[in-house]
């Protein structure tokens, strides 16, 4: 029994009612009624598989903030080959996945979900469609021998048909060539721009360099050549559904770069410019994006007095309670000084620690006894 028989029959259904929509105002029988079929069909899956692209963008952002510490874990078992090193490694590096939140898996879950999707409109395009529109036959479910007709010989320029691939021009020859070609160009082209912005603009610095950063030059450079190399097989049709989807994943990927940028990142300085030209336009002082410094909750321990051979204004040599008077006063000019940088900074000031003091009080008492 074929696997793919219920996706197949789904796909076909989604076309014919796609098909009969359009056919309300444009040529039943026209080459560009089935292609905007086509189409449609991709947006209703895509469109299904939001969640799972919500899914994988939070998957993916989190991969890139625990980047550097992947990186650290990886470098604090660099050279070691025993099987308790390797097993220390592969625990703490799933410790980090699941504190962050992150999971290599889910960025591979609209691709796996879309892959018997994809060749389901394959084998109904290369076997079904021809199959159901000869003569005598019975159709494939909702697609009926007329239907699948009028699929297969719809023209879209010249004699090109949605059947007709590169290597299998049929009657439409050269033309169907350069048709298949410049699809080809385009999902390629669409493919790299889409990985280009995600790397260079959505990730971290931090998560730009290591093993995670390689894979995803690798992935710039391999994706548009895997359609170099498999899309001269397939129909038209087939070629149309995969470089809608590339569109749509281009165009969802740019609305959430500029909507909601991983933090770090080029995307969010280019998000925090736009926020602020447009309050410039209004009139309103821009916006500091700056992050606020991080002020300890524990007071900043004084380190001890240390007292200085010294001598007075009148170059008489000072004792040792003079000595210790003439420190604290520095030390008090000292900490008032910084009190008033803190607060000229905006930062909530040091107070002093009470362990000094007691302990200078203790000195004193000390002395007079």
């Amino acid at each position: 029994m074929n696997p793919l028989y219920p996706i197949e029959w789904a796909v076909a259904w989604l076309m014919v009612k796609f098909h009969a929509l359009l056919s309300v105002f444009m040529d039943e029988d026209a080459g560009i009624t089935w292609v905007l079929s086509i189409v449609g069909l991709t947006v209703v899956i895509r469109t299904l598989i939001i969640p799972l692209f919500v899914r994988q963008i939070r998957a993916s952002r989190a991969m890139q903030m625990v980047s550097p510490e992947l990186q650290a874990v990886q470098k604090k078992y660099k050279g070691k080959t025993d099987p308790d090193s390797r097993q220390k490694m592969a625990n703490e590096t799933m410790a980090l996945y699941k504190d962050a939140g992150a999971s290599p898996f889910s960025s591979c879950l609209p691709v796996l979900l879309q892959m018997p999707i994809f060749f389901g409109l394959f084998r109904v395009l290369y076997n079904k469609l021809p199959d159901a529109a000869a003569q005598g036959s019975d159709g494939f479910g909702p697609l009926t021998q007329q239907l699948a007709e009028s699929a297969s010989t719809a023209t879209i320029l010249g004699n090109v048909t949605i059947a007709d691939s590169f290597l299998n021009s049929g009657d439409g020859g050269i033309t169907t060539k350069i048709i298949a070609g410049l699809i080809i160009a385009c999902m390629s082209a669409v493919t790299f721009f889409t990985q280009k912005s995600l790397t260079m603009k959505n990730m971290p610095k931090a998560a730009l360099e290591g093993p995670m950063a390689s894979t995803q030059k690798m992935m710039l450079y391999m994706l548009p050549f895997i359609y170099v190399i498999t899309g001269p097989g397939m129909p038209i049709g087939v070629l149309i559904y995969w470089l809608t989807t590339n569109v749509w994943t281009f165009c969802q990927q740019f609305i959430v770069i500029q909507a909601a940028p991983t933090p770090g990142t080029e995307a969010e300085k280019a998000k925090h410019a736009r926020i602020n030209a447009k309050r410039e336009k209004k009139g309103l002082e821009p916006l500091d994006f700056t992050p606020p410094k991080k002020i300890s909750a524990e007071p900043e321990v004084e380190a001890p007095i240390r007292v200085q051979p010294a001598k007075g204004k009148s170059g008489k040599k000072l004792s040792d309670e003079e000595k210790l008077e003439r420190a604290r006063a520095l030390r008090a000019q000292a900490t008032e000084e910084r009190r008033k940088a803190q607060e000229a900074a905006g930062e909530t000031p040091t107070p002093p620690a009470q362990g000094s003091n007691a302990l200078n009080k203790g000195a004193k008492k000390k002395r007079k006894k």
